[in-house]
């Protein structure tokens, strides 16, 4: 249940009330892809860095170990060691992604492994079973990820087709929820609202999905390689039909620019690997702008990671031994990078709250925006 405390212009301030938890918003969700975060990062390093949801995939999951291992272990919390919410992503986007030979019909779609090989096919009911299994607080619905640049004419009819899978869904979760061995009776359903980058598509699909009155709403479809212009656009057409009531999820987004935009234009939760990513090549973000480990200029610096960061990072260790670490390729380093970029993003998303609470967003807004975009 979303609760609305409090908005600044178009930014809100919000509390998202879970079976496992309330998370303050906005907040940013940290991605343990296959119950981990890449990068050596367990769910107890997680609270220790601020996380308030963890983001597991049903794709990934599903091939190993197995949802129906991971049930038999007492689901996705219990397994990782993490105690807060956990949103599953439904398989979809990895689906369209890494798959093989994937076909789609209306049933669902069916897929060669990216692992062996080996075929499955996954559709609404068949993802909704695999999130239970999971026990997640919060599944996603099953919806088509549709290649950017489309054509408009199939981007119509494949939203036509994520609308009907969403109804499959929410069917299937009132069944799987009242079931007797359900590991989370109480589990949610995120809507996904798709139409590329076509603005009375986006319109039309969310005016249909808001209809059907789930526990929450994502815009999906973005950050696929169009501009971060065209991705803010498409936010600001969508966001007067999203429900004022519910809480809003941008899917796969961002950098800390994207972020800030995405607030200021009403989004409440994100998601996004780049920090563990960017951190796993050497990159972190700081409060002065991304900065390259990899530089011979940290060779002899002895000066935290981010002078202005008390994250257990930046409390212990120098740029030159994070430095030297990336040069040696240790995995340490590695380790010690993502902890910093997640503390950062969490942290960022504190403050973010914070301004919000002290009608003071638009300020902090135009604080950081330039500085937060720099590269060092």
């Amino acid at each position: 249940m979303y609760h609305l405390i409090k908005q600044e212009k178009t930014a809100r301030r919000g509390e998202f009330q879970t079976v496992h938890g309330t998370v303050q918003t906005p907040a940013f969700m940290n991605v343990a892809t296959a119950g981990a975060i890449k990068g050596a990062v367990s769910a107890y390093d997680l609270k220790e860095l601020g996380c308030q949801v963890q983001l597991c995939n049903t794709y990934h999951l599903h091939l190993r170990p197995g949802d129906e291992t991971v049930k038999a272990l007492g689901g996705i919390r219990k397994f990782t060691g993490w105690s807060g919410p956990v949103l599953t992503d439904s398989g979809g986007f990895q689906v369209f992604s890494l798959a093989k030979l994937r076909n789609i019909s209306e049933e669902g779609v069916t897929f060669a492994s990216h692992i062996d090989g080996h075929k499955i096919f996954m559709g609404p009911e068949e993802s909704m079973r695999i999130q239970s299994n999971l026990a997640s607080t919060i599944a996603m619905a099953f919806d088509e990820c549709v290649e950017n640049p489309a054509e408009y004419s199939y981007a119509k009819l494949s939203c036509e087709r994520t609308a009907r899978w969403l109804e499959r869904c929410k069917t299937e979760m009132k069944r799987l929820n009242a079931g007797e061995d359900t590991l989370n009776p109480k589990q949610l359903l995120f809507g996904i609202n798709q139409g590329c980058t076509y603005a009375d598509l986006r319109i039309e699909h969310m005016k249909r999905i808001a209809e059907m009155d789930l526990d929450g709403y994502a815009i999906g479809g973005l950050a696929v390689g169009e501009t971060s212009e065209e991705m803010y656009r498409i936010i600001e057409v969508v966001e007067p039909h999203m429900p004022k009531e519910k809480i809003r999820y941008l899917m796969g987004v961002g950098t800390p620019v994207n972020i800030l935009e995405a607030v200021k234009r009403g989004v409440d939760l994100f998601d996004c690997v780049m920090p563990s990513r960017n951190a796993r090549h050497g990159h972190a973000f700081t409060w002065e702008g991304c900065r390259n480990l990899m530089n011979a200029k940290y060779e002899l610096d002895e000066r935290p990671l981010d002078e202005s960061c008390d994250c257990p990072v930046c409390r212990k260790f120098t740029r030159a031994y994070l430095h030297h670490l990336f040069k040696a390729g240790e995995m340490l380093g590695m380790r010690l990078n993502v902890m910093h970029n997640l503390y950062f993003y969490n942290k960022l998303m504190e403050k973010i709250r914070q301004a919000l609470d002290e009608g003071r967003f638009e300020s902090f807004y135009r604080e950081n925006i330039e500085k937060l975009g720099k590269r060092i």
